[in-house]
């Protein structure tokens, strides 16, 4: 099971291109490997006949294990299994960082079979609506008792009409009618199995919760301008049509150039301040998250910013993304507001020392000049780990990004559209 990312440990066969007994040239492919960001095509590097398939398909196995083995045809392969077998149990270990090497090569356990998905059928509540006599009886007519053994209804539910709280036929009526149907409520759940995708987030997000120290930063951004020079810009780039998620990744890209202590990573025993800019842009999928890279953000076009950012977007939802597509990045951003939120915090995606939440544009009241005037606003919050970043540099940042957006003459005017 070969290595197909830095924070890969285990990978799903999604699909065999080879069957036993197939001929297999080198550079062919043979599989397609699922890894915790993507579904990558595997390529022999051997030729001969494949001889044994160690992995089957949807199985999961750790990386270096064996997938398959290709040899000359007929070749026994029992004894190197034999081996494999024979080899001790590696010990347990706490998970790797992602910069950590590849760990060499040793016997993997078993795949683990996919758990089913279970439905549970929990305990049944009922809650009492009825009223009962002095002697604890309930208070119900001989008719209305009798409809509702017929119709196996729990006399509990029902709220009597009739004199005193009295269960009456109308009630079993209009209970029956009222869509409660059944006299149970019940509690219900499902279990599935976490995909390798959704295990490394878990694992990454929360080291980086643990071990750096957030704060957070949040500044309010006029964006009357930016709303007008995007209507220009996107006649003069049709057909490329330019978002304000791309004037987000220009203007961070611009602000970083500007204040290059934030363009910033934590290495244990130094931090390094990264020259580059490469912006890595959270992109959501089906199975959780996805951080493509706009690389060297800073000396881009907004029109080559749009067009290799929606490329991502799509690479991403499809799993076709390849490692390079996802390293590297020095700076992130996070955009909810397509989805209608005003703001949020956003977990620092290592090594970055920062990453940028950015909000909904929606309408608010602004004072200017004495006056309360309609306007346009976007909240950001910056999460920064402050063993690199201390909160007035954050705040510097903040406010050059602020000066550009709210001036996009200014932002425009250092690199052409």
């Amino acid at each position: 099971m070969p290595k197909l990312s830095d924070t890969m440990t285990e990978g799903v066969v999604a699909e065999w291109h080879k069957k036993i007994g197939d001929t297999v040239k080198s550079g062919e492919l043979l599989a397609d490997i699922e890894t915790d960001k993507a579904t990558m095509e595997f390529e022999s590097f051997q030729e001969g006949t494949l001889l044994y398939i160690g992995v089957e398909k949807g199985k999961t196995a750790p990386v270096d294990s064996i997938l398959a083995i290709v040899g000359k045809k007929g070749e026994d392969v029992s004894a190197l299994l034999e081996g494999e077998k024979k080899k001790p149990a590696p010990a347990a270990e706490a998970p790797a960082p992602a910069s950590t090497p590849a760990p060499k090569k040793e016997e993997a356990p078993k795949a683990p079979v996919a758990a089913p998905v279970v439905q549970q059928e929990a305990p049944k509540v009922a809650v009492s609506a009825s009223v009962k006599n002095d002697n604890g009886r309930l208070k119900v007519s001989p008719l209305a008792k009798k409809l509702a053994g017929d119709k196996n209804i729990n006399l509990s539910f029902i709220k009597g009409t009739g004199d005193g709280g009295r269960v009456i036929k109308r009630d079993i009526d209009n209970y029956q009618s009222g869509g409660m149907s059944s006299a149970v409520m019940e509690e219900s759940y499902t279990d599935e199995q976490v995909s390798q995708m959704r295990k490394t987030i878990a694992r990454r997000l929360a080291e980086s919760k643990f071990s750096a120290p957030h704060f957070y930063l949040t500044m309010v951004i006029e964006m009357d301008e930016m709303i007008k020079a995007r209507e220009a810009i996107n006649v003069i780039a049709d057909p490329i049509k330019i978002s304000y998620n791309d004037l987000v990744i220009k203007g961070v890209a611009a602000a970083l150039r500007s204040n290059p202590r934030v363009n910033a990573s934590w290495r244990g025993d130094f931090i390094r301040y990264s020259k580059h800019i490469h912006i890595g842009m959270a992109v959501a999928v089906e199975d959780g998250l996805l951080v493509p890279v706009i690389r060297f953000a800073d000396s881009k076009t907004l029109s080559q910013i749009s067009v290799e950012s929606k490329e991502y977007a799509l690479k991403a939802k499809n799993k076709k993304l390849q490692p390079s597509d996802w390293e590297g990045n020095t700076f992130t951003i996070s955009n909810l507001g397509m989805f209608g939120i005003d703001e949020f915090t956003a977990i620092i995606n290592p090594p970055d020392a920062c990453i940028m939440a950015i909000g909904a544009i929606h309408e608010a009241p602004l004072v200017k000049n004495g006056s309360i005037v309609p306007g346009h606003i976007m909240k950001v919050t910056m999460s920064c780990d402050h063993r690199a970043v201390d909160g007035a540099t954050g705040s510097a940042f903040l406010q050059t990004f602020k000066q550009l957006m709210e001036n996009p003459v200014i932002l425009l005017g250092m690199q052409s559209i």
